[in-house]
């Protein structure tokens, strides 16, 4: 149990609203909203990256590129397509 000797409501009061207004300043200023993912088509996909739906496929398999699906629909999350896209060393 906590005992607070010699402290007025009103004191303890704007002790508790300075220490949260510190607390959301803080939080505002690291806050990074995320942003909703871009998705992608499996035509746009390959398009884009200039392959066939098969490679799609066996890219997925291999685990290269993670695809999902609504009922028959596939996509991909353009973040994950450009994440797995690696540089090559010349």
């Amino acid at each position: 149990m906590i005992q607070l000797i010699q402290i007025t409501e009103e004191k303890l009061t704007s002790n508790i609203l300075l220490a949260l207004k510190q607390e959301l300043q803080q939080f505002k200023k690291d806050f990074q909203p995320q942003q909703p993912p871009t998705w992608v088509s499996r035509k746009e996909t390959a398009k884009m990256l200039g392959v066939s739906f098969t490679t799609l496929t066996n890219w997925h398999k291999k685990g290269v590129l993670t695809a999902y699906s609504i009922g028959t629909r596939v996509y991909y999350k353009l973040d994950e397509v450009h994440n797995a896209l690696t540089p090559i060393a010349c």
